[in-house]
């Protein structure tokens, strides 16, 4: 496994949820604050995005956007004042009302993707804390092909219900996640983990982790793997990342753990074993020390849906 896809697997859960919409003339709808991550794609038209708390931005045809933190925002056809914003009709009762798609009008009309993912923030990789609260992804030529692949495979798969598509499309809407916060990483200059990431050592060191986690690792044998020496590695690993690579590789493998104890049945021993933990009871007092409580209240916690993690 690499970061990236460690981070978003973390926290994902349950199943993306998706509408293709077409409207013309004048509209605005509005989606609220949402504990996951939403995205817009405009396949033809153009329309706003009005965030909470936030500048209008404008989204042409081919843009992408991704509400990584589930901020609350509408969108409609114009830059709308407060009075007309607070009128918005939610979203659920908007694309309810939407009729049957049926032959498009001459001109005018807004054609969207619109989804949801389900996100559990109980234990999110700073990668995808640092996510800005607003990925804009102007469709710009040549840009993020795969992203305009995904797209246009995604929107084509809910034009229609065909022979697999309860598979394709939630697949898909997977994939558009995955491209996103890929573009980001390639596009943000500025960012800690764009910066992580694009630092050689540092993200061989981190390929190194993530790809085998329960491995006896100590800072000379990652230091060997990033062809770097001991201090080097420590030197450039902790200014970047914010921690030495033990004490990252420590709380990667507690949050491997509490992964494990929400998604599945498998004992703490079995746990134990495949995140590097040499008994249950080390990695229970690893666990209790990193995350205020234990596997078990943790485990039966996220079956209830509570918190139970300070």
């Amino acid at each position: 496994m690499d970061v990236v896809s460690d981070a978003i697997s973390t926290v994902r859960i349950g199943r993306p949820s998706s509408n293709r919409v077409r409207v013309s003339g004048s509209w605005c709808t509005r989606l609220a604050p949402y504990d996951g991550a939403g995205f817009h794609v405009v396949l033809e038209g153009s329309c706003w995005l009005l965030p909470d708390g936030g500048s209008p931005i404008a989204l042409g045809p081919g843009d992408a956007v991704l509400l990584p933190h589930g901020t609350g925002h509408v969108i409609a056809d114009s830059p709308r004042d407060a009075r007309a914003v607070e009128q918005a009709v939610p979203f659920e009762r908007w694309v309810g009302a939407q009729p049957p798609r049926g032959p498009r009008a001459a001109g005018g009309e807004v054609e969207l993707l619109c989804g949801k993912y389900r996100l559990d923030r109980s234990r999110v990789h700073p990668l995808m804390a640092e996510l800005p609260t607003i990925v804009h992804l102007p469709n710009r030529v040549g840009c993020h092909p795969e992203l305009r692949a995904a797209i246009g495979l995604l929107g084509s798969e809910l034009v229609e219900q065909r022979p697999g598509s309860c598979v394709a499309v939630p697949s898909l809407v997977d994939l558009l996640l995955v491209y996103m916060i890929r573009s980001w990483v390639a596009e943000d200059l500025t960012g800690v983990w764009p910066a992580v990431l694009g630092d050689p050592v540092t993200a061989a060191a981190l390929r190194a982790l993530h790809s085998a986690p329960s491995a006896p690792w100590t800072t000379d044998r990652l230091a060997a793997e990033a062809g770097v020496s001991r201090p080097t590695l420590a030197r450039r690993f902790t200014a970047l990342v914010g921690r030495p690579p033990m004490a990252y590789l420590t709380w990667w493998r507690l949050t491997l753990a509490a992964t494990s104890l929400r998604d599945t049945q498998d004992s703490l021993a079995a746990i134990a074993r495949r995140v590097g933990y040499g008994t249950p009871y080390a990695l229970s007092h690893a666990f209790s020390r990193e995350f205020g409580t234990t596997p078990g209240r943790y485990r039966a916690a996220a079956a209830d849906g509570s918190p139970a993690v300070r």
